[in-house]
């Protein structure tokens, strides 16, 4: 069976690699990302996911994968640093406190059958004074990510706690998506 993965994002597809998964075809989905009223973080990740899939054109035999990572403080859904201001004020929102980093996973088996699952992962960071903050903001490596942060890069060491799933916060879970993709006939190593 061959797998498609409705992303764009090079980490997905590296993760997969860690569980033995090769996608035969990558597409970028083209959905608008845009929250609806008062939607929660983690219906949002969910529905995220699954029009990405949904977005992704799939040939007879083919499976459908997509993820979401949203980070989420509270209710409140925070966007991707599309600036540097942007990722300051997404790291002082976060400096100190603990949030949810919610990654949804989709996938549509070849007979239509879609799935879901989400890993909620908490993670908290330590107090970031001023310079840390522009530090970061300088390397580069937060801008366009979820929450302005890449926890695979330098932001790990923030970290001074996290339940959950690491590769979640990278932006797949691989032990629920390993499960979604058995469950939808997707066979690996």
């Amino acid at each position: 069976m061959r797998l498609v993965l409705a992303s764009s994002s090079p980490r997905r597809r590296d993760l997969l690699t860690r569980i033995g998964v090769v996608p035969d075809r990558v597409v970028a989905p083209d959905i608008d990302e845009t929250p609806e009223p008062r939607e929660v973080p983690r219906d949002y990740a969910l529905r995220l996911a699954t029009q990405k899939a949904q977005a992704v054109a799939r040939d007879a035999g083919e499976a459908v994968l997509a993820g979401d990572t949203t980070i989420a403080l509270g209710r409140r859904i925070l966007p991707p640093a599309g600036t540097e201001d942007v990722q300051r004020a997404l790291l002082r929102a976060l400096s100190g406190r603990r949030h949810h980093a919610l990654s949804a996973v989709c996938a549509i088996a070849p007979d239509g059958t879609v799935r879901t699952r989400l890993a909620d992962t908490i993670v908290a960071f330590k107090p970031l004074s001023a310079a840390e903050i522009d530090a970061y903001v300088a390397c580069g490596e937060g801008l366009g990510k979820a929450g302005g942060y890449a926890i695979q890069g330098r932001a790990e060491a923030f970290v001074r706690f996290l339940h959950g799933s690491h590769s979640g916060v990278v932006g797949l879970p691989l032990f629920e998506t390993r499960a979604l993709l058995l469950a939808s006939g997707v066979s690996f190593a």
